[in-house]
């Protein structure tokens, strides 16, 4: 892809229009960051000592290549970090919580109307993978091997901001995993994507490092790796890194691979795959003709397509999702959660947990997706995918 940012001589990032690009692509850079405006900064993270009747709360483990603002603060930087730092969330769901959707604080977070922060725990590296182990995601002691759920987040996304989604989807969709945030040192800035790109780059020796000790925990349940935009990217360069390096059992270690809208020029992914080789269960993609995101993306990377933005009926991404056992998944038709259509899966995530069904691999097995594994066009989705998108 094109670099359309980088950082000046203050070390901020500015953006980079390429001659010729058309007014189209400028206006739609222009909405993207009219429309990423507004979200509070990171004094979201600050504990609140407080709590009320009828909030949820969520306890996430996270394990971050972002470096602390200070030893005590309980801010993160865009600055990548010698070493991971590992800690543990309390977040609050407000009472009147409504799916999909994060209730920002206004200023001070405030239990009763926002997502808040109510407890952040620093741990050490043994701390963490024991704590995974032993107790489950309400923080209570676990009896048997505990499910661990991976969220790795996109492109312009703040610590806070990943911290909350992934609590909004733990509510929503209600799964039994423990849910982790795997947390990289994104500017949180529409004018980041170069340095973002660095960051994750930067990100995967870590992020393996983190699913090589719990694929290989004999205490660790099934494992959901679930990699959304740039997230996406990640998620398969590490897997692809695990693969070259003989660490097979790594891979066979993760129940379910799922990438949300993959930011990722799909000749690049070919490689990829190639060399991670054929799933089982079949790795799940989740695309959209509605991302505009990802439709900017492919625009100023000269109209290389993005695997995102597959067209499920094309022969040939059809070939692909054979030949690699591809669960690929077209959610166009849910709405927007976002004016981007970025974020549709979490729709997704939260109607699958609302008609009772754990997990995105339940879509596959219920024969809900455009296009499956073996081959099949489906005219309309099936009964249980209608469900889904008449809710």
């Amino acid at each position: 892809m094109r670099h359309w940012g980088r950082r000046n001589e203050e070390g901020r990032s500015v953006l980079l229009i390429p001659g010729g690009l058309s007014a189209f692509l400028v206006f739609c850079v222009v909405s993207l960051l009219g429309a990423c405006a507004g979200l509070p900064d990171e004094a979201a993270l600050t504990p609140v000592q407080a709590t009320v009747p009828g909030a949820q709360l969520v306890t996430i483990y996270a394990a971050t290549t972002r470096e602390r603002k200070g030893p005590q603060s309980v801010l993160y930087t865009s600055e990548p970090a010698a070493e991971l730092n590992f800690a543990r969330y309390t977040v609050s769901v407000p009472p009147g919580h409504k799916p999909t959707e994060i209730e920002w604080p206004d200023g001070k977070a405030d239990p009763k109307r926002s997502f808040a922060t109510v407890k952040e725990e620093r741990l050490t590296e043994a701390e963490f993978y024991r704590q995974i182990t032993a107790r489950n995601g309400r923080g209570e002691l676990s009896p048997g091997r505990d499910d661990v759920g991976i969220f790795v987040h996109g492109y312009n996304t703040s610590f806070a901001e990943s911290l909350f989604r992934l609590a909004q989807i733990t509510v929503d969709s209600d799964p039994n995993d423990v849910p982790v945030l795997f947390a990289w040192p994104s500017e949180a800035a529409v004018t980041g994507y170069v340095a973002d790109k660095d960051a994750v780059t930067y990100s995967r020796d870590y992020l393996a490092g983190v699913l090589t000790h719990l694929a290989k925990d004999r205490d660790v349940g099934d494992i959901t790796l679930f990699g959304h935009s740039m997230g996406g990217w990640l998620v398969m360069e590490v897997l692809r890194q695990l693969r070259l390096s003989g660490q097979g059992d790594v891979i066979s270690g993760i129940e379910e691979v799922i990438l949300a809208s993959p930011d990722i020029d799909i000749d690049v992914f070919r490689t990829q795959i190639a060399v991670i080789g054929r799933n089982h269960p079949p790795m799940t993609i989740l695309v959209s003709k509605q991302d505009r995101a990802l439709a900017i993306s492919r625009r100023v990377g000269g109209g290389r397509p993005r695997l995102g933005g597959v067209d499920v009926d094309d022969p040939e991404i059809q070939q692909l999702a054979v030949q690699y056992n591809l669960r690929i998944i077209d959610i166009s038709q849910l709405p927007k959660t976002d004016f981007l259509g970025h974020d549709q899966f979490v729709t997704l995530a939260a109607r699958l947990g609302s008609t009772g069904r754990q997990g995105f691999g339940q879509l596959g097995k219920a024969g809900a997706f455009v296009f499956d594994a073996v081959g099949n066009t489906v005219a309309s989705p099936f009964r249980i995918a209608s469900d889904v998108l008449s809710q």
